[in-house]
């Protein structure tokens, strides 16, 4: 939730409203690295980099971690134009706001992780962390060796060259088979379009894990928050 950005840098108990004011008047406070010189900024302290003279301001609210299994035709994001259903309706006893790390697609499934730790959503989604994603796809007939050579080495997509795949054979029945792919970027749909490029169109897609966390067996639909080991091997995972 947005608030003024004096009153953000006062509730840190970095100094009063009245002197925040005065910081930032003196170019003293940076927004997500820029210098703000006016009042009544609005910033999320959720979400936003708020420095003080170069000291960070932590948001002071107990963090929030989430593992939801999202289901099909639910949007991952806050607010729908459209009145769709969206993931954080599922999350029945929230008391603080939270939000989704990065997007599953309407039609995919499996883990989504739902904070209020603006920080660690920054770092688990830069693609310098290269934060591992795990998906079980099915598709129709099978994968040959030169298309599997061609995921794992990387696809051209309109959007450039994928970074290298982890693709392993789960099960296979007479017309169908299903994998496991690995990818540490997280362009828009891109495990769909990485093998439509393959001319293998994916009729079923869930995530499974991300990062150090697993889905496990969690129902379709349900949640669970994390324990504090899960949080920590998760912040290990992007120090």
């Amino acid at each position: 939730m947005q608030e003024r950005l004096q009153k953000v840098i006062a509730k840190a108990s970095i100094a009063s409203r009245r002197r925040a004011e005065m910081l930032i008047v003196a170019g003293m406070v940076t927004v997500n690295g820029k210098v703000v010189r006016k009042l009544g900024v609005k910033v999320d302290p959720d979400q936003d980099r708020i420095q003080v003279n170069g000291k960070i301001v932590k948001n002071r609210q107990p963090k929030v971690y989430i593992i939801l299994n999202k289901p099909r035709g639910y949007i991952s994001t806050l607010k729908d134009p459209q009145k769709r259903p969206i993931v954080i309706d599922l999350i029945k006893d929230r008391r603080r706001r939270i939000f989704p790390v990065g997007r599953l697609d309407r039609d995919t499934e499996g883990l989504l992780l739902l904070t209020n730790d603006g920080d660690l959503t920054q770092r688990l989604l830069h693609p310098s962390k290269k934060v591992l994603k795990t998906y079980l796809f099915g598709i129709n007939g099978t994968l040959n060796p030169h298309e599997i050579s061609e995921l794992e080495s990387g696809i051209e997509l309109d959007d450039g060259l994928t970074a290298p795949a982890r693709l392993r054979l789960i099960k296979r029945s007479k017309n169908r088979s299903w994998w496991e792919i690995s990818i540490y970027e997280g362009r828009k749909r891109q495990v769909r379009r990485m093998l439509q490029s393959v001319g293998h169109p994916i009729f079923e897609l869930k995530r499974i894990r991300f990062g150090s966390l697993e889905l496990g067996t969690l129902t379709c639909g349900k949640y669970r928050f994390l324990s504090d080991r899960e949080v920590r091997h998760l912040k290990q995972t992007v120090s």
